[in-house]
């Protein structure tokens, strides 16, 4: 048992402000990335100094680990025992950081609470306060939050003046219409009604391989909110994934290999375990993919939800060419182990990815609405990676840069199977490797969607994008300035801004699903909306305006 000490917090005085940073888990990431989180930091203070405030950092250097950030929940809780209770407190994130680190403590600290990123595809900064602002969200943690690139320009200064002299920064939220079920033709109602009557009365299954990635609170829906939708969880173990995998044999395993090789997937092979992808890797994933199948069938699941990290991370290359396949329809044939059956034969055995149940729930409402309306099913979460105008011209609008860690179901890429591409993982996040599921997302309509937990509701913010096709050139510009092994999706929301999104939205993650035109879109976010609020979720339409006129 670990002792506890007691330690007199430190007293502020007026005109200071404290400043923590939560990082990552893993000493690798944190290493890499602190000299950007130490920039970063330099230059909120020098802003916040202009305005004649002072900054305090709260926990120090660590000269033995060769980094300055939060690295455990243990480690959170020792800070914030000598924290100024009532002082201002400003979290700063340059990078991807686990929420629960620094969460107890944010949730008793009774003084204002900043939240505040970088605004950088290199490191992820935003992506990480993205996911502390839902879980301070879910915990009922009033918060404020802001964003730059340098931390100069006037939306974020004048802002932080006032957060500095109130306590409080607010945004726009003009873009946000609560949704009216009146606007639904009488039909678009009755299939909205009928969805969700049917899963409340036939209920479904959600398999959940162990909770919690990566510190994400905000990714863990309770069960007395997520039963009232029909939706029950199945508690399953990484551990009997990893068991399953052991159990599939050679055969099976170059069967799914062959089949990836035979539809155009290209792989970037070489012969180094550490910093290379194998085949090896690649059959040990084509394991997984199969004995993920068989567990879902085995417990009757409808969806399924793999962590990977921490827990498989050290054990299997990475879950993502699983993942991505799971999620399409057409996918390598899995039969059950007496052979006799083809499992969820002719349909995708629905995944969200980083067991995001938000993301799960939504994904789930996704694939049903969709077949209902004769569209595309195949959905997947991708993180907010970062956004920015197009360089090259081609197109006017903000795009937005979509990249989940690893995997999307090929059909939403240019040449579905055929313009899929095979990296190893990065080696920082990645030590056994496995083979991404990379392509560039194909151009066409989109809805776009988050489920969250706010006042002990669910809620649902649903909107409207398109995706464009930019040059290759400036398409790898944007990949290399982020993570160029996963998946990309240009996107242009509708009538939502940067600092709109920012400001509302309450997860890293963000569910995407195709639609065959702009009209069967429009239908979607109305179908959609109105079958979750049938199932009792608050609906609010970001954007969009034509939608529901």
């Amino acid at each position: 048992m670990l002792s506890q000490t007691t330690t007199e917090p430190r007293k502020l005085s007026a005109g200071q402000v404290q400043l923590i940073a939560s990082g990552d888990l893993r000493l690798s990431a944190n290493q890499v990335c602190w000299q950007v989180q130490s920039e970063m930091e330099s230059q909120l203070n020098r802003a916040i100094e202009k305005l004649g405030f002072e900054t305090v950092r709260a926990h120090d250097f660590d000269e033995s680990e060769q980094h300055g950030f939060i690295a455990s929940q243990r480690q959170g809780l020792e800070v914030f025992r000598t924290i100024d209770p009532e002082a201002p407190l400003i979290v700063a994130e340059a990078v991807w950081q686990y929420s629960h680190h620094v969460l107890a403590g944010l949730t008793t600290h009774r003084g204002p609470i900043l939240t505040v990123a970088n605004w950088s595809g290199t490191w992820p900064g935003l992506v990480g306060m993205l996911n502390l602002n839902g879980s301070l969200t879910k915990a009922g943690v009033s918060y404020s939050t802001l964003w730059s690139s340098d931390f100069q320009d006037e939306y974020f200064l004048s802002r932080l003046e006032t957060w500095l002299k109130t306590g409080e920064c607010v945004h726009e939220m003009n873009h946000v219409a609560q949704f009216d079920g009146e606007k639904l033709s009488d039909n678009e109602t009755a299939i909205a009604t009928q969805l969700a009557d049917e899963l409340k009365g036939s209920k479904a299954i959600m398999g959940v391989f162990d909770e919690g990635c990566m510190g994400m609170f905000n990714a863990i829906l309770p069960d007395h909110l997520l039963n009232r939708t029909g939706v029950f969880k199945e508690r399953l173990s990484q551990s009997a994934l990893y068991y399953e995998s052991t159990q599939v044999s050679d055969a099976e395993a170059e069967a799914v290999y062959n089949w990836f090789v035979e539809q155009g997937m290209k792989f970037e092979l070489g012969d180094d375990h550490d910093t290379q992808l194998t085949r090896e890797q690649i059959l040990r994933q084509c394991r997984m993919y199969i004995a993920a199948v068989r567990i879902a069938d085995d417990f009757g699941c409808d969806l399924i939800g793999i962590q990977y990290q921490q827990g498989l991370k050290d054990l299997m290359p990475a879950s993502d060419l699983a993942e991505g396949t799971l999620n399409n329809t057409v996918r390598p044939v899995v039969k059950s182990r007496c052979g006799s059956r083809v499992l969820f034969d002719g349909q995708p055995v629905i995944h969200f990815n980083e067991v995001d149940e938000g993301a799960g729930l939504d994904a789930l409402l996704t694939n049903r609405v969709h077949a209902a309306l004769e569209q595309p099913v195949e959905t997947t979460l991708h993180d907010i990676r970062w956004g920015g105008i197009d360089s090259s011209g081609t197109v006017s609008d903000y795009v937005w840069v979509f990249l989940i860690s690893g995997a999307a179901p090929p059909e939403h890429f240019i040449d579905g199977w055929a313009g899929a591409r095979g990296y190893r993982q990065p080696a920082m996040y990645f030590p056994n490797g496995g083979s991404s599921l990379c392509g560039v997302s194909k151009p066409g309509e989109i809805v776009w969607s988050r489920i969250f937990v706010e006042d002990d509701r669910l809620k649902m913010d649903i909107g409207r994008g398109h995706v464009v096709e930019l040059p290759d050139e400036e398409t790898q510009r944007r990949w290399q300035a982020t993570t160029y092994q996963w998946p990309i999706m240009h996107a242009v929301l509708h009538d939502v801004d940067q600092n709109q999104l920012m400001a509302k939205h309450k997860s890293n993650h963000i569910q995407v699903a195709y639609a065959k035109s702009a009209a069967d879109a429009d239908a979607v976010v109305r179908v959609k909306s109105g079958m979750a609020a049938e199932l009792g979720l608050d609906v609010q339409i970001c954007g969009a305006k034509s939608v529901l006129a």
